[in-house]
């Protein structure tokens, strides 16, 4: 039996080390965005941005759970195309590991890490941190929760969007960071908020992105201009050009927990730190925390669009940062 299980998980190892190295070969260049994709991105490499969800949902990493080999595979392919990218590290890695508690009773603490890095823009001040969360659940009762949607869409997104910003230098400094841990307690962010590599003290905007890949109706969700209205206007004037129809809300506590997504994700935790957020995601689907949540059932047209939308969100919010960050100063 011992041999046996050794010769299975040398063979999962195999097959993860495969998909990786299959996957990075092909994302050496621009994809072809498949058939299924009809919109014409204007700002993101749709190609690639639907392969890298694909592989990060795929049963070979087991749900990328945060602790295991899934996970790790997961993150070193994120490392891998923040190296490619020309991604300033920060603290001299890219990797950031901590050790944290879930919030689920009886759980001993987990080995979890971060993967971080910076864009630096053309002048010095405000910082703009981009978020998503790699992490999904695992398997559970021998099935794999491979979370194609929860949250491989907004690691993909994120990887995108930091493409863009790297052949079009912004303003102020970005960071990226794709927090793990956020399924059992947002465990991820807590330890970038206490990460001082990080230059957590100059970040006025969290962009935060949560299941960006799957609309029957075309809808991506925008929260957080019930906490910080001074940013409808930004929100309004994106959503007045997008190629989805982004819609502001699910952010209002009369709402009540199901319906305010201000708790829902890693942008919580940057918002109790007094960091205005806006939070990009989906409504709740029938593939929501469940094994059906693969890539064959996202929605890849409006995935496209959703990418473009949120580089148009982050180049807007580039823009203004001075004026958010004042605005931040002020309250």
């Amino acid at each position: 039996m011992g041999n046996r299980k050794t010769w299975i998980t040398a063979g999962l190892l195999g097959v993860i080390a495969l998909v990786i190295c299959g996957v990075l070969l092909s994302l050496g260049n621009e994809e072809e965005a498949p058939s299924l994709v009809q919109y014409q991105p204007k700002y993101i490499d749709a190609g690639a941005m639907l392969r890298f969800t694909e592989t990060l949902s795929s049963d070979a990493l087991e749900g990328r759970a945060t602790g295991t080999r899934g996970n790790q595979a997961a993150r070193d392919f994120i490392q891998k195309r923040f190296e490619t990218l020309g991604i300033q590290m920060l603290g001299g890695a890219f990797v950031h590991p901590f050790t944290a508690t879930p919030d689920t009773e009886g759980d001993s603490s987990v080995n979890g890490a971060n993967v971080v890095g910076m864009i630096k823009g053309t002048t010095d001040g405000p910082v703009l941190l981009i978020t998503a969360h790699y992490d999904h659940l695992g398997v559970i009762d021998g099935e794999i929760y491979n979370g194609a949607d929860d949250n491989a869409s907004g690691t993909a997104a994120l990887i995108d969007v930091a493409q863009y910003f790297t052949r079009h230098k912004p303003v102020h400094d970005i960071v990226f960071a794709a927090l793990d841990g956020e399924e059992i307690g947002l465990l991820g962010a807590h330890a970038l908020m206490e990460d001082a590599s990080v230059p957590m003290q100059r970040v006025v905007l969290n962009m935060n992105y949560d299941m960006v890949s799957r609309s029957e109706i075309g809808e991506l969700y925008v929260a957080g201009t019930f906490h910080n209205p001074d940013l409808l206007p930004l929100v309004e004037r994106v959503a007045s050009e997008a190629p989805v129809k982004l819609i502001a809300g699910h952010d209002d506590p009369a709402l009540g927990a199901a319906d305010d997504w201000t708790s829902q994700s890693d942008h919580s935790v940057f918002h109790d730190a007094g960091i205005a957020f806006l939070y990009f995601g989906v409504e709740d689907h029938p593939g929501y925390h469940t094994p059906s949540d693969d890539y064959a059932n996202i929605t890849p047209d409006f995935f496209a669009r959703a990418g473009d939308t949120l580089v148009m969100a982050a180049m807007a919010a580039d823009e203004e940062l001075d004026i958010i960050g004042g605005e931040k100063a002020a309250d």
